[in-house]
């Protein structure tokens, strides 16, 4: 059976509810008959229902201003490109494995709602890219938003409140040093590889009793019943070049001057790669601290000037507690 797209989902959800509010039956169909065909519309204007204009729903005003963030509240995520490794050394003296992330002039490229899409979404826009190397379906996608041509986009679902308006841009201060990310990439390819690289089996014995089978897979199946190789048999194959998330990862610093973002451990990808980056899950970071739904500049401000911001490592040396 098809999987139902969430749109069509959502405009049953509006017309049973409509209907189910409306004290009329008969005036509540036409109004009804409005919105689920918007869904398979292009035109959003009136629609001639019954010999009636109906006027749709007055457009969502979506403001770029600052708001209050609350347990239920989900903000965007922004697009970064890994830059490598390196390590640093904190205020304690101790030793920090740093990756660092380019925040490359991320703007919104596109609002969904749910009046029309059935789902409060954000299109992030990431990179420059010239009209020469992008089809013109995606042209036309850019220049019907009236934003630049961008090199990667995605998708961040969001709650209403956490909507910003076409043309936003998004920087390093989104974020705070001290929270927790959730940072999502696509791992280095390895190629085809064997079993012991690829599972970690500890292959056959070196000496005695092999004979040229020191790293193979041993055994994969039965005798005749039942017959066959069951299915996700951990075998040699292609490695690497699969979607992979690393949670709670540290912020350590930022610097607004140059986009730049350092966080601890390690990110997925190779250097060069893009990777999504948003609030941690598991770790929830501290709302009261969070810009929301992000970090509105000023207009006098000079983001050449700005200092680079440092987690808050306590005023407690960690290598005197064991005294």
């Amino acid at each position: 059976m098809a999987a139902v797209p969430r749109g069509l989902i959502s405009r049953i959800n509006q017309f049973l509810s409509i209907r189910s509010i409306t004290p009329s039956s008969s005036e509540s169909l036409p109004h009804c008959s409005f919105f689920l065909l918007r869904r398979f519309s292009s035109d959003t204007g009136s629609v001639d229902v019954g010999g009636s204009d109906i006027i749709g729903a007055p457009n969502r005003i979506i403001e770029a201003k600052q708001g209050e963030m609350s347990q239920s509240s989900r903000r965007t995520g922004i697009i970064a490109v890994k830059c490598g490794m390196t390590a640093l050394w904190d205020k304690w003296g101790a030793r920090v494995p740093i990756s660092i992330l380019w925040v490359d002039d991320n703007i919104v490229s596109q609002v969904k709602t749910v009046e029309k899409e059935g789902i409060f979404a954000l299109q992030i826009g990431c990179g420059q890219k010239k009209p020469k190397h992008l089809s013109k379906a995606v042209v036309g996608h850019f220049r019907a938003q009236g934003v630049p041509l961008k090199r990667k986009l995605r998708e961040f679902p969001v709650t209403e409140d956490a909507l910003l308006p076409v043309g936003t841009s998004l920087g390093v201060r989104h974020f705070v040093p001290g929270q927790y990310v959730d940072v999502t990439g696509i791992t280095r390819g390895k190629g085809f590889q064997g079993c012991m690289k690829r599972h970690g089996f500890s292959g056959m014995p070196g000496s005695h009793g092999a004979s040229l089978s020191h790293r193979s897979g041993g055994s994969t199946g039965q005798r005749d019943a039942p017959g066959k190789v069951f299915k996700g048999k951990k075998m040699a194959g292609r490695m690497g070049a699969d979607q992979r998330t690393v949670k709670n990862v540290w912020v350590y610093k930022i610097d607004p001057a140059r986009n730049l973002m350092w966080v601890r451990g390690q990110v997925p990808g190779a250097e060069g790669n893009f990777v999504f980056i948003k609030d941690a899950w598991c770790k929830k970071p501290d709302i009261s601290k969070l810009p929301f739904p992000t970090y509105l500049a000023p207009e006098d401000e000079d983001p050449s000037e700005l200092e680079p911001l440092v987690a808050d490592l306590g005023e407690v040396d960690p290598f005197m507690l064991a005294e």
